[in-house]
C-alpha cells in the first residue's frame, strides 16, 4: 500500500500544471498567483487555448492520496507535546504551529525525536534541558 501511495504522490508531482494570471508577463507589479479573468473582452475568460488553462475539475489530486505532504505522510498540525502521543510514526508527520513560541518548539522537537515522529517544519533550537529532583524536567 505504501509503494502505491508513493506512485501516486509522484505521478501528482509530474502532472502538476502551472496556472499563470492575466497579464502576468506584461505588469511586473502582479503577483504569481491565480486569479480569475473577470473581463468583459478577456481572451483567457473565453477559454482560448493561447492563452492559458483555468484551474477546473481533472487537475486535483487522485482521492487517494489527497492531503498528503509531498514526503508521503500525512500531515497533523501540533501545538502541544501532548499532541504527538495521538500520532502514528509510520504514516503521519507533525506540523508544529506557527504560533508556538521558541520553549515549547524545543520541548516538541525533543519528544517528536524520542517518538520517531517526523517533524515538517523544524528549527534549529537552543534549548537546555533540566532534571529537577523530584523526577520532572524542566527546558530553559
Amino acid at each position: 500500500m505504501a509503494s502505491e501511495i508513493k506512485k501516486q504522490i509522484r505521478a501528482r508531482a509530474a502532472k502538476k500544471a502551472r496556472f499563470s494570471r492575466q497579464c502576468l508577463c506584461t505588469k511586473v507589479k502582479l503577483a504569481d498567483t491565480w486569479r480569475r479573468p473577470r473581463g468583459l473582452h478577456s481572451k483567457q475568460r473565453k477559454d482560448f487555448r493561447a492563452k492559458g488553462a483555468h484551474p477546473e475539475a481533472g487537475f486535483g489530486a487522485p482521492v487517494a492520496i489527497r492531503g498528503f505532504h509531498p514526503s508521503g505522510y500525512r500531515e497533523v498540525l501540533v501545538f502541544r507535546p501532548a499532541d504527538l502521543e495521538e500520532i502514528d510514526a509510520g504514516t503521519t508527520a507533525a506540523r508544529i504551529g506557527a504560533s508556538v513560541g521558541g520553549q515549547k518548539r524545543a520541548a516538541i522537537q525533543m519528544k517528536a525525536a524520542v517518538l520517531g515522529i517526523k517533524i515538517l517544519n523544524p528549527k534549529e533550537t537552543m534549548a537546555v534541558v533540566e532534571v529537577s529532583g523530584d523526577g520532572g524536567e524542566r527546558i530553559q
